[in-house]
């Protein structure tokens, strides 16, 4: 019987394996990064989809046209039921984000119960309100509704038809209590937009709008135009204050925030724990110009 030769391969050197190494841990570092930088898709986490919360419900219109939602919200510090239509093939500006439902909570806690309301030190009798990036107008109307608040809800001027319907469809809820709610388009950075609606206001709310990187600094600007220009002072014991809900998904949103600082105080009133499918949890902020 013949042999039969075997081709044995030769054994790795100290330094291939290094190099191999190498390699493997700079490809696990660059995919925590990428985890880390990946936007979580909003698609994944809007309320719409969080059918268990307890007094919320959606109904899909298929045969409508584009599809809408219509989500009932019961805010049990009112009794009161409202309802939101989102148009979700319309995109994002359309459908409910977790920042909202988070701020929509605490307004409703804070009207049962404001001494021990996390929003007490931010809310105190400010009753003239305007929201930026309103999307569905959820915050804006469920704030009218529970402090009996002037609310203006604005967005990008597409928005402004869904805007104004549920701003429409709950005035049997908000005006009874006192609430009021308007709709005007507002494009940030823009400065006639501002000069349209005014600033007499005593508090800035908004919820989910530091995501596109592109949009931080015509944001900030909006926010500098109503809340630190000549304009923007007058006569009162407070400054116009600006409360912000947001939920962290990108480690660059932290340039906003450095951005911010240079002039605004911002501190912390409110945690959440971490929503399912993310390490955080939504953060309120609140935002107060410098001197």
């Amino acid at each position: 019987m013949g042999t039969q030769k075997i081709a044995l391969r030769p054994r790795a050197t100290a330094q291939s394996l290094s190099q191999k190494l190498q390699r493997l841990s700079s490809k696990r570092m660059a995919t925590q990064e990428n985890e880390e930088d990946q936007i979580i898709n909003p698609f994944t986490m809007l309320l719409l989809e969080d059918h268990d919360k307890h007094g919320t419900s959606t109904t899909l219109h298929e045969a409508a046209p584009n599809h809408h939602l219509l989500q009932n919200h019961f805010l049990s510090s009112i009794q009161s039921t409202l309802t939101i239509r989102q148009l979700p093939s319309e995109g994002l500006s359309f459908q409910l984000w977790p920042a909202a439902t988070s701020l929509v909570s605490l307004l409703d806690r804070y009207r049962a119960d404001p001494s021990s309301s996390p929003l007490s030190a931010a809310l105190n009798g400010r009753l003239r309100i305007l929201e930026l990036g309103s999307g569905t107008g959820i915050v804006g109307i469920v704030a009218a509704a529970t402090l009996g608040g002037h609310v203006t809800l604005t967005d990008l001027p597409h928005v402004v038809p869904n805007l104004k319907f549920n701003a429409d469809a709950n005035a049997g809820v908000v005006g009874p209590r006192g609430g009021e709610l308007t709709v005007a388009p507002l494009r940030w950075g823009h400065a006639d937009d501002v000069e349209a609606i005014g600033r007499d206001f005593d508090l800035i709310v908004a919820s989910d709008v530091v995501y596109h990187d592109h949009l931080y600094e015509p944001l900030l600007e909006t926010l500098r135009l109503m809340m630190l220009t000549e304009g923007a002072v007058r006569e009162r014991k407070e400054k116009m204050m600006f409360l912000m809900a947001h939920l962290r998904r990108w480690k660059k949103e932290s340039a906003f925030f450095r951005k911010a600082k240079k002039h605004f105080h911002v501190d912390v009133l409110h945690t959440d724990p971490p929503c399912d499918g993310s390490r955080v949890g939504v953060v309120v902020y609140r935002f107060v110009g410098k001197s």
